[in-house]
């Protein structure tokens, strides 16, 4: 893995973490799915309170296992930027 994409994912992902703005569910649920892909790989788990909520994660997470950790990154690096430049 590339020091660069490392350091380029953490600095998305803190400027979203950051954001003041609310983000629409559907993207919310493609930053999660991309962060735990970049981290987790297919490491799928299940939650001890199951929930609708939690359902919608779950899938989202599981419609890029296909998607290696590399790719999620910059798929989230990206997701981010075009959120981030609509906001400013």
């Amino acid at each position: 893995m590339s020091k660069e994409l490392d350091l380029a994912f953490k600095e998305a992902f803190d400027k979203i973490s950051d954001l003041k703005k609310e983000i629409a569910p559907d993207i919310k649920l493609k930053f999660y799915a991309y962060y735990k892909k970049a981290n987790y790989g297919n490491n799928f788990s299940l939650t001890k309170t199951p929930s609708v909520r939690n359902a919608f994660k779950m899938n989202a997470w599981m419609q890029v296992k296909n998607m290696s950790s590399e790719e999620a990154k910059n798929e989230y690096i990206k997701l981010a930027n075009s959120i981030l430049n609509k906001k400013q």
